[in-house]
């Protein structure tokens, strides 16, 4: 999905995702996210967590914790739920991900891939990608 409108990372490509709400699990939060953005219905029987990646604070929201998982099966046909947040959504493979794509995610994917289930990203990292915004 590519994100518009939100003030954060507009124009890159990203999966689904968004915080945990009050005593919400990630999972529980993946499923409520993926029928709120996309319009898909998941059984919780059928996710599996793949990754965990940490980032400190780089902007007002403060430190990050990012859970991928990986999905595999669903009802629904996905749509584009929030077209005011979203202005693009496309199946892609993983060796050919968009190079307008959010680095985190990016990485996460590139890194749950190939069987890694953890990594941290630093300030210096965050640098780095001018995606982010900080010097």
């Amino acid at each position: 999905m590519r994100r518009c409108n939100t003030g954060y990372q507009d124009g890159m490509y990203q999966v689904p995702a968004g915080h945990l709400e009050d005593v919400e699990l990630p999972s529980e939060a993946l499923i409520r996210e993926a029928e709120e953005e996309v319009g898909i219905a998941i059984d919780k029987k059928d996710v599996e967590l793949v990754h965990v990646s940490a980032r400190p604070r780089h902007e007002e929201t403060g430190n990050r914790i990012d859970f991928f998982y990986r999905v595999r099966k669903w009802s629904g046909e996905p749509t584009i739920m929030e077209p005011m947040k979203c202005d693009d959504a496309r199946w892609v493979f993983r060796d050919e991900l968009p190079e307008n794509m959010t680095p985190h995610v990016r990485e996460g994917i590139i890194l749950a891939t190939k069987g890694v289930f953890t990594s941290e990203y630093g300030l210096d990292w965050i640098r780095s990608h001018s995606e982010y915004g900080i010097k």
